[in-house]
C-alpha cells in the first residue's frame, strides 16, 4: 500500500513542477540572475557551508540545492519527481552550477547515493509526505559523516491541524493514520489547471525529535517561529518585518520550527 501512496504523490508532484517551474512564486528569472532562493532563517542557522558536501532531501526542482552550491558546498539533490530532477538537472546545466541530482524515493537514498556527506539538509512541507520518520531519520544517520550536521527548517504541525481557510481544527496533530485528498491547483495558483490524489500525513514534534534521536542524531537546537518565511498558505497577511501571518491569527499559533543535530561517532 506504501508504494500506491508513493505512486500517486509522484503523479501529483510531476503536475505540480509544471506549474511551479514558471510560477511567480518560484521566480526562476530572478533566480537565474544571481538571486538565492535560501531565506535568512537557514543562512543563519546551518552557517558556513563551503567546502562541505551537502544532501539535499526532497529537493524538488533544485533550487534550494543550486543555491547552497553557489554558498560553497558541493552539492546533491535527492526527489522522487522525475519531472522536478530533470528540471534541475536542466537548471544546473543552464547555469553552470555543478551539482548532482538523483531521481529516487527518499527512503531508497542508500542505494542510490553511495557517499557520506558533511550536511544533510531537508525544508518546507516536506516530511508530511512521509508515512514512517524511523525510515527517514534512519536514512539521514547513514546519509552523514560522524559529526555530520542535520539541518531542517519545517512548517509546524499546528498549521497542518487546520483546514484550508484556518477556521477550524480538522486534522489529528499526531500520525493517526493516511490524509486522502483530491486537490485542484498548488499552492503557487490555486487556479492552476491540474488536478491529482494525494496522501500525507501530520507528524508531531515529539515523533520528529525522538526519529532523530533513535538513530543517533543529537539534537543542538529545536526553534519555533511564529511566521511563514513563504505565502503560501489562505488568508495570510504580511508583516513589517517582511514575514507571512494568517489573519487573525498572528503571532498566536507557530507556524514553522527548526532542528539542527550532529550525528554521534558511535
Amino acid at each position: 500500500m506504501e508504494q500506491q501512496y508513493f505512486d500517486v504523490n509522484k503523479e501529483a508532484w510531476n503536475k505540480r513542477t509544471t506549474v511551479h517551474k514558471d510560477s511567480e512564486f518560484y521566480d526562476l528569472p530572478s533566480f537565474k540572475a544571481g538571486k538565492s532562493s535560501l531565506n535568512k532563517t537557514e543562512l543563519e542557522e546551518l552557517g558556513n557551508v563551503k567546502g562541505k558536501s551537502l544532501l539535499h532531501l526532497q529537493c524538488h526542482f533544485g533550487m534550494d540545492t543550486l543555491s547552497w552550491a553557489s554558498e560553497g558546498a558541493i552539492v546533491t539533490g535527492v526527489d522522487f519527481s522525475d519531472e522536478a530532477i530533470n528540471t534541475a538537472k536542466q537548471l544546473s546545466a543552464e547555469l553552470d552550477i555543478p551539482a548532482n541530482f538523483i531521481c529516487c524515493n527518499v527512503y531508497d537514498t542508500p542505494q542510490n547515493v553511495h557517499a557520506q556527506f558533511d550536511i544533510v539538509f531537508t525544508s518546507y512541507g516536506v516530511i508530511g509526505w512521509l508515512p514512517d520518520l524511523d525510515k527517514w531519520a534512519e536514512v539521514t544517520a547513514k546519509s552523514l559523516k560522524p559529526c555530520g550536521i542535520f539541518y531542517m527548517v519545517e512548517f509546524h504541525p499546528v498549521v497542518w491541524m487546520m483546514d484550508d481557510n484556518f477556521t477550524f481544527i480538522k486534522y489529528h496533530y499526531h500520525n493517526e493514520s493516511v490524509i486522502a485528498e483530491e486537490q485542484t491547483g498548488t499552492y503557487t495558483n490555486r487556479d492552476a489547471d491540474i488536478h491529482y490524489s494525494e496522501y500525507s500525513w501530520n507528524h508531531s514534534i515529539s515523533e520528529v525529535l525522538n526519529a532523530l534521536i533513535k538513530y543517533g542524531l543529537n539534537i543542538q537546537h529545536f526553534n519555533e517561529f511564529s511566521y511563514s518565511n513563504y505565502n503560501c498558505f489562505n488568508k495570510t497577511v504580511k508583516g513589517e518585518d517582511g514575514f507571512w501571518r494568517i489573519a487573525g491569527l498572528e503571532n498566536k499559533i507557530p507556524m514553522m520550527y527548526s532542528v539542527k543535530a550532529v550525528k554521534s561517532l558511535l
